[in-house]
């Protein structure tokens, strides 16, 4: 599956719970217990489009997270010399 078959709003979704993953760092006591709640909810809202896509797409749900996972924590570099 190539990036330009992953619906953005994955993208969003996963992008949204790194970041919210990234923020339990350094943190302890109820501000580590109130992030990793802002992350399970993220990383569920997530993982609850990707199966809806995958059904409706009638794809691979584990092949879908795994290129949308990919795109999101290890992107492509940008070719400038395919913009000019």
């Amino acid at each position: 599956m190539s990036v330009h078959e992953i619906p953005d709003e994955l993208i969003t979704l996963e992008r949204a719970a790194e970041q919210e993953r990234a923020r339990l760092a350094g943190l302890t006591g109820d501000d580590y217990n109130a992030q990793l709640r802002r992350w399970r909810e993220a990383s569920a809202a997530f993982h609850t489009a990707v199966t809806e896509h995958a059904s409706t797409a009638q794809i691979s749900r584990y092949e879908l997270e795994q290129a949308v996972k990919k795109a999101v924590r290890h992107p492509e570099p940008k070719d400038d010399a395919a913009d000019e």
